[in-house]
């Protein structure tokens, strides 16, 4: 491999991946509309609870039901190309891991931001989701979640054999960054043990972003607070795709 990554090649395996996902409509399917159809029922499940209840839990879930959906979709799609015998191929040929990974991680970046516009649009507009600030930034946020979410599912491929194997890593990856991201417990009140763990965990500091911007009495301030936590987000999310070039086996065994 004579080089880490080429922009023209990243380019190319981008634009292979969104043609396959064109060809693949029930992926396509899962990945734009399950996260507003989640809202929608989100919305439902509350519409008979009296106060605001949706406004207290619906931005944190804005932001961890295109997480969980990217994870979830590119996790499998990637061990599908390692296991199917594409992956070597493409590695034959002039391009690095990170050129794959990249690639990968473009276009579904592409697809996390028209699946969040969707989904921010249905919920403030549709769902009377209450936001005081500008909506951008509410996407902003859940596509930078979203594109977390793509890391690590593009990492936990390398380590999974099979496409129920990748599956399995959810309840391993997910499923606690759920339970002390702030969703059920604020994070202030969690025992100290796990309130440090929460420290470390990506998607406490998406919980953190969302809450900023929607929960702000005064607007000024609340993005420059949403920046800091979303850096942290992206930090991580950089930090999932170099680990993943490093680890990405050509072939499963």
């Amino acid at each position: 491999m004579s080089r880490f990554v080429s922009l023209p090649v990243t380019l190319a395996v981008a634009l292979r991946v969104l043609a396959q996902l064109r060809r693949d409509r029930r992926t396509v399917a899962m990945l734009l509309v399950l996260p507003t159809a989640l809202m929608s029922l989100l919305w439902w499940v509350f519409s008979d609870v009296p106060g605001d209840s949706f406004d207290g839990v619906g931005p944190a879930l804005l932001a961890i039901f295109p997480f969980t959906v990217m994870f979830l979709v590119t996790s499998v799609t990637t061990l599908r190309e390692r296991s199917s015998g594409t992956l070597e191929r493409l590695l034959a040929m002039p391009m690095g891991r990170g050129d794959f990974l990249l690639g990968y991680a473009l276009a579904f970046a592409l697809t996390a931001l028209a699946q969040s516009v969707l989904a921010v649009g249905v919920s403030t507009w549709l769902l009377g989701l209450e936001v005081p600030g500008p909506l951008w930034q509410l996407t902003l946020v859940a596509v930078v979640v979203a594109v977390l979410g793509t890391a690590l599912g593009l990492l936990v491929s390398a380590f999974a054999s099979t496409e129920f194997q990748a599956v399995q890593f959810m309840p391993a990856v997910v499923i606690p960054q759920l339970l002390v991201c702030g969703l059920f417990v604020p994070r202030e009140a969690l025992p100290g043990v796990l309130g440090a763990i929460s420290d470390v965990l990506p998607l406490s500091y998406a919980v953190d972003a969302m809450t900023a911007l929607t929960t702000a009495d005064a607007v000024d301030g609340a993005f420059g607070e949403a920046l800091a936590d979303l850096a942290v987000v992206a930090g991580f999310a950089v930090g999932a795709l170099a680990l993943g070039a490093a680890t990405l086996r050509r072939r499963t065994p």
